[in-house]
């Protein structure tokens, strides 16, 4: 399935009603303790496994683990905690010393004139398979002449927090019953553009989701859209299709 917008438009999140709700949970679970706002609300894992606790301290049980370089949405800060929310919606506290803050508009890429590379400066966030689709979706725009896509560091984001609720919530769609629309969940977390689109595919091979796209008169259109620069990539895995595939895209 694909989807495209042309013009970004201003569309206003539920997200004051999602933390209203969690703090509610969070005074219950985690007593009278003082909770200070953040200017993020993602956060990308740097340990290797991450232990996520019931309260904001090594005397609460651990309720899950996360690995490295996962994202987590982070809600407040408690003391040298943050309060979280991971796959699987479970909310609890991690560390601080152990997440990066990801801040609105900020991007893991590098301005350089070799922009008909296949591959950007700076990948490293991607997985194996993020990384394999990237450079097939590459080396089909530079087959045709275009130039090729850069990751950036947001929509990146982005698309592996969509491609991991697809999985986690069950359903194909680009439209999340989680964040909305593409748009909708660009929106939120506060990614410019002037020009947006999204392809997702089910699939047990990278290669397969790339062929499946070209071989479709919508996705081929996205991905050899000359008005689009940058990308980001989800790749997980899926009990359903082997894996599930969203590639963003947007123009800036």
């Amino acid at each position: 399935m694909k989807i495209v917008k042309v013009h970004k438009k201003i569309i206003f999140s539920g997200l004051f009603v999602i933390l209203v709700s969690m703090f509610s949970f969070f005074n219950i679970c985690f007593g009278m303790q003082h909770y200070y706002k953040l200017d993020f609300s993602t956060g990308l894992v740097t340990a290797t496994t991450l232990n996520v606790r019931s309260g904001p301290g090594l005397g609460y049980n651990v309720i899950a683990t996360v690995k490295k370089n996962d994202y987590i949405r982070v809600f407040a800060g408690v003391g040298d905690w943050y309060i979280v929310q991971i796959e699987g919606d479970y909310v609890g506290a991690v560390s601080q010393k152990y997440v990066k803050a990801i801040y609105p508009n900020s991007n893991n890429t590098t301005n350089s004139n070799n922009n008909n590379n296949s591959t950007n400066s700076n990948t490293s966030s991607l997985s194996s398979d993020e990384q394999e689709v990237f450079n097939l979706i590459n080396q089909q725009r530079t087959n045709q002449g275009l130039s090729a896509l850069k990751v950036d560091y947001e929509v990146q984001n982005v698309a592996r927090i969509k491609a991991k609720d697809m999985v986690s919530s069950n359903y194909f769609s680009h439209n999340s019953p989680t964040y909305g629309s593409p748009f909708d969940m660009l929106n939120s977390f506060k990614v410019k553009y002037s020009t947006a689109g999204e392809n997702i595919a089910g699939n047990s091979s990278n290669s397969g989701a790339v062929n499946a796209w070209m071989n479709s008169s919508g996705h081929r259109a996205n991905i050899l859209n000359k008005s689009y620069n940058y990308t980001g990539i989800g790749v997980v895995s899926s009990p359903t299709y082997g894996k599930i595939y969203v590639q963003m895209f947007i123009g800036k």
